[in-house]
C-alpha cells in the first residue's frame, strides 16, 4: 500500500474532541487503502505553557538567568509525546492497530544543538516494520536524537520538518500537513481581509515565505520537501476530518504560473554595531546558537536582523549580546514588511518610495531575486502589509 504522511499541527488536537475528529480521519485514510504514518504536535498551547514553567523556575533563585536549551529539550518534548500517546488510544478505540513512537524511536537524528536541532539523517527502520504489521505509526513531532545520545527538539514549528524527513525516507506519496487554516494565501487572512489563496506554490517561493516569518509551513520542511522533490499538501484539519474534502496548497517543484505574497514578521530585533566589532557581533552570535536573518555591512557599521520568534530567552539573549559587544545598538519594536515572488528583487528603488509615501520609511532594505524586505516601525507594519498587498 502507498504510505502517506500526515501531521496534525497543536490547533487540530487542542483537546480531546478535536484529537477524536484527528482519529476518525486517520481510521478513514487506513481504510481507504493507505499505509498512514501520523506526526503529531503538542496539544493546543502546550509547548508555551511549558516554556512558560522553565522561565519561571529559571527565575525561582532571583535574576533573569535563561533556561538551559538541554533542558528545555527535555521539558518540550514531553509535549508531543502526550500527543502520540493520546492519538494512539483514540485511534485503537475505533478498532485499527496503532503504535506511537518518540522521534528517537523512530529514527530520527540531528545534530548536537539544542533547541534548533537539524535532522542530518533517518532511519526508519523501526516504523516500517509497524507499517508491515498493518498498524498505523504515530510519531511524536519536532524532536530527535543527537548522534551523542540526547534528547533534542527542532526549533518552533519542527513538527513540519518531522513530517517531511519521514516523508523522504519512506518514499510516501505525498505529506499532507493539517493546520487551523485551508493553505497558504497572499497574505495573513487574519490581518488582510482580501488575501487571496494560492492553490500551488513551488519550492522557493515557500521557502522565501516561511523565512520571512510565514507560519503555515516551517521553513526546513520546505528545505527538506525541495531536496526530496516531496510534495506538501497544506489543508484544514476540519475540513477533511468533517467533510473528506476542502481546499488545499499544493507545494512542489513545478507550478503553472507564479505568486506574489506580503509577509510580516513582528518578532525581531534591529542589532547595530561600529564596523570594529562586526566580527565580535557574528562570534557572540554564533556562541550563543543565534541566527541573524538580514546584514547590512557598510564601511562604518553593521546592521542586521534578528528573529526572535525561535529564541527561547529573547530578553536574556539580547542583554548578553550586549555585554559581549561594545558599542552595540538594540532596537526592539521593529518589525519587516517582505515582498515574495519572482523579479521583486529588482523592485527595491519603488518599494523605499511606496513606503515613503505611506509614511512608512524603512530602516533598511534587503533583496534577493524572490525577496524584498524592508525594516520597519512595529506601529507601521499594519499600514505597510494591507497597502503593499493592494498594490501586488
Amino acid at each position: 500500500m502507498a504510505i502517506i504522511v500526515q501531521k496534525y499541527g497543536g490547533s487540530s488536537v487542542a483537546d480531546l474532541a478535536k484529537l477524536a475528529f484527528v482519529a476518525d480521519w486517520v481510521v478513514a485514510s487506513k481504510r481507504a487503502g493507505h499505509s498512514v504514518v501520523v506526526v503529531v504536535s503538542a496539544m493546543g498551547k502546550t509547548t508555551d505553557e511549558l516554556l512558560a514553567l522553565a522561565h519561571r523556575a529559571a527565575a525561582s533563585a532571583g535574576g533573569d538567568k535563561a533556561p538551559a536549551r538541554r533542558e528545555l529539550d527535555m521539558l518540550l518534548s514531553v509535549g508531543e509525546r502526550t500527543s502520540m500517546a493520546l492519538l494512539s488510544i483514540a485511534v485503537q478505540a475505533r478498532g485499527e492497530a496503532a503504535v506511537s513512537l518518540t522521534g528517537s524511536q523512530s529514527g530520527i537524528i540531528t545534530n548536537d544543538r539544542h533547541f534548533d536541532a537539524r535532522i542530518i539523517e533517518v532511519r526508519p527502520h523501526r516504523i516500517e516494520d509497524e507499517l508491515y504489521h498493518g498498524k498505523i505509526v504515530i510519531v511524536a513531532g519536532y524532536q530527535g536524537m543527537s548522534y551523542r545520545r540526547e534528547i533534542t527538539t527542532l526549533g518552533r514549528g519542527g513538527s513540519d520538518t518531522t513530517a517531511v524527513a519521514l516523508a523522504a525516507a519512506l518514499s510516501a506519496e505525498r505529506c499532507e500537513i493539517y493546520s487551523d487554516v485551508d493553505g497558504v494565501y497572499s497574505a495573513d487572512p487574519r490581518s488582510v481581509a482580501d488575501a487571496r489563496h494560492l492553490p500551488e506554490l513551488d519550492f522557493e517561493t515557500m521557502q522565501e515565505m516561511a523565512e520571512s516569518g510565514a507560519k503555515v509551513l516551517h521553513a526546513r520542511a520546505v528545505e527538506w520537501a525541495k531536496s526530496k522533490n516531496i510534495s506538501i499538501l497544506a489543508r484544514k484539519t476540519e475540513d477533511y476530518a468533517l467533510r473528506a474534502e476542502g481546499r488545499e496548497t499544493r507545494v512542489q517543484q513545478h507550478v503553472s504560473g507564479s505568486a506574489r505574497a506580503i509577509v510580516v514578521d513582528r518578532k525581531v530585533a534591529l542589532l547595530r554595531c561600529p564596523i570594529s566589532q562586526a566580527k565580535a557581533l557574528l562570534e557572540a552570535c554564533s556562541a550563543a546558537e543565534l541566527s541573524l536573518r538580514d546584514s547590512v555591512l557598510s564601511e562604518q557599521s553593521l546592521s542586521a536582523t534578528l528573529p526572535l520568534a525561535g529564541v527561547p530567552s529573547a530578553d536574556a539573549a539580547l542583554t548578553a549580546l550586549g555585554a559581549a559587544v561594545a558599542d552595540l545598538e538594540i532596537t526592539r519594536g521593529v518589525g519587516t514588511v517582505s515582498r515574495i515572488g519572482v523579479g521583486v528583487g529588482a523592485e527595491g528603488a519603488d518599494l523605499v518610495k511606496f513606503l515613503g509615501d505611506l509614511g512608512a520609511p524603512s530602516r533598511f532594505v534587503v533583496a534577493s531575486p524572490l525577496r524584498l524586505t524592508a525594516l520597519l516601525p512595529e506601529a507601521g507594519l499594519a499600514a505597510a502589509e494591507a497597502a503593499l498587498h493592494a498594490h501586488l
